[in-house]
């Protein structure tokens, strides 16, 4: 070779390769063009350096060490920042493409999370929506069968072989849980997405989102009971939600199913009926509108799913005065799953409560005693939570509807956002079984919404009877004086309402003459007809409970 810097092939000088071990030592760093190229920077074309000696890019000239390092920095930076690995690894146009990706969907999490703080209605309605909801399904999937991909790409950047057994054996594993927890937890997010999706498809309706009625929305909610024992399906429990929309105080209005003379406001098509209101004898009471409805006038209401559930809520209406936006129907048969679904609910019982009893209709005898609820803390699953709401064994109604009050707050109190991440697709796969309703998915944002407002505040409840009112008021109502008495109680249930009660030291006329608020058991004179004075009835420990 002469000492010649240059290999030679029949005396002519040859450029090195690139990649080839450089005489000197090292590698070459210049890309020729031609035998005649040179290092002459002022001649032939512009000389492009070389990634080959570099150990980011091509770990197999690097230190063992340095091959480690760059392992963890590359499952780093995918984790962190998907596309970045490829971006500085050599595989820029998959970089780019991953990195737009990743951008997007932090920016769109930001627009999320403010929209979050300064309009929530507007961020449910997106969530909630069937065609938003699709594309955040299907948006969903496509990041986690991206996330994977981008594993392997990484996986293959890294060169396993290149590694040592034991950290090959480490960085594998590693990947392989990486692409569990990022491309599963997205995958099964888009099922969650898709199950939600289902469900407020086949629960709600369609139509415009309701506005609240004098600062409230009012919801009816039924129990409906289609028991062997009787023809067809009777609203057994109904209780009006009355939600102040600004800072979600609530108050549960109960009506008794056996409430007469109900009437129905002047644009329902049951005025026209009955235009005294329902009062045909002791039959006509208000559990049995949805019977006579769906026996003898569904023709009234030819552009509904439910005419006796939309004439109810008519009732309703005439019986508290208050514009009833929706109901919503629950099936107690089905009531069980949603309470187990829920994971049980936790109740402090005042008395024993009996699981059994009552007549049975076939033979005339009584039912056995099956077991009791006791007095003190219980949790209850959805079986036994059933028979406290339903047991009528050594009870009057507004016993039974005071434990169903129970078990309504106690519900509320367990839907909490842990509870419902954890239990979603059980609570949404049972609510599509036992649930029926009129709302729009259109008011979806809007009540969720006040609903998590009414997370700040007890519910405070009030009855068309005991122990507001005796026991003769649902037999002999004073419509006037009750819708007057409710008025005075939702008008402490806002934020100026409370404060204002709870600064004044004189008794506000909220609850027929109860000073400071609502509260389960009072004693107070309440005008029951008006030829009569009486007092209202202290409940049994049969109907005394709780939410701890």
């Amino acid at each position: 070779m002469n000492g010649s810097s240059s290999s030679e092939v029949g005396g002519t000088p040859y450029p090195p390769t690139a990649g080839a071990p450089h005489p000197d030592g090292g590698y070459a760093e210049e890309t020729f063009h031609g035998a005649s190229a040179t290092r002459d920077p002022g001649s032939g074309p512009r000389k492009k350096r070389s990634n080959v000696a570099d150990p980011l890019i091509n770990p197999k000239f690097a230190a063992p060490a340095d091959r480690t390092k760059r392992a963890w920095w590359l499952l780093g930076a995918t984790a962190l920042v998907p596309g970045s690995a490829q971006l500085v690894a050599g595989r820029r146009p998959l970089g780019r493409l991953a990195l737009r990706v990743t951008v997007t969907v932090w920016a769109l999490i930001l627009f999320a999370a403010l929209l979050w703080l300064v309009w929530k209605t507007a961020l449910i309605w997106l969530l909630t929506n069937s065609v938003t909801s699709w594309i955040l399904m299907f948006g969903l999937l496509g990041l986690a069968l991206g996330w994977v991909f981008l594993w392997f790409d990484t996986l293959r950047l890294i060169r396993p072989g290149l590694l040592s057994d034991k950290v090959r054996r480490a960085v594998v594993i590693v990947t392989v849980l990486a692409m569990l927890i990022t491309g599963g937890g997205l995958g099964y997010a888009a099922h969650l997405v898709s199950v939600a999706r289902g469900a407020v498809s086949n629960i709600f309706g369609g139509g415009l989102p309701f506005a609240p009625d004098d600062g409230r929305y009012n919801i009816l909610l039924m129990g409906g009971d289609a028991g062997d024992d009787r023809e067809g399906r009777r609203p057994d429990s109904m209780t009006v939600l009355s939600v102040d929309a600004d800072s979600g105080r609530t108050v549960t209005v109960s009506l008794p199913r056996n409430l007469q003379n109900v009437p129905f406001p002047q644009d329902s098509p049951l005025h026209d009926v009955y235009p005294s209101g329902f009062s045909c004898g002791d039959e006509c009471i208000m559990n049995a509108i949805y019977t006579d409805v769906m026996q003898n006038h569904q023709n009234l209401y030819p552009d509904v799913a439910d005419p006796g559930a939309e004439a109810t809520k008519d009732a309703a209406e005439g019986v508290t005065g208050l514009e009833i936006h929706g109901y919503v129907l629950i099936d107690m048969d089905g009531f069980e799953s949603l309470v187990d679904a829920l994971g049980g609910i936790t109740l402090d019982v005042g008395g024993r409560v009996p699981m059994g009893g009552g007549t049975n209709m076939d033979t005339g005898l009584p039912n056995p005693i099956l077991g009791w609820i006791e007095p003190g803390v219980q949790h209850m699953d959805g079986h036994h939570a059933l028979w406290y709401a339903r047991s009528r064994e050594g009870a009057t109604d507004y016993d039974r509807q005071a434990r169903q009050r129970c078990v309504q707050a106690a519900m509320l109190k367990q839907l909490n956002p842990v509870n419902v991440a954890t239990k979603f697709e059980d609570l949404a796969n049972s609510g599509e079984e036992i649930i029926e309703t009129d709302i729009p998915q259109s008011s979806i944002g809007s009540l969720v919404n006040v609903a998590m407002k009414a997370k700040n505040h007890d519910l405070e409840s009030y009855a068309v009877g005991p122990p507001f009112y005796d026991q003769s008021f649902p037999t002999y109502p004073d419509f006037e004086l009750f819708q007057s008495d409710l008025q005075g109680v939702l008008e402490k249930a806002t934020d100026d309402g409370a404060e204002a009660a709870s600064s004044s030291s004189v008794p506000a006329r909220g609850v027929a003459g109860a000073p400071g608020g609502v509260g389960v058991g009072m004693s107070v004179p309440v005008p029951a007809s008006p030829a009569m004075l009486t007092t209202a009835e202290e409940l049994s420990p049969n109907g005394t409970c709780s939410v701890p």
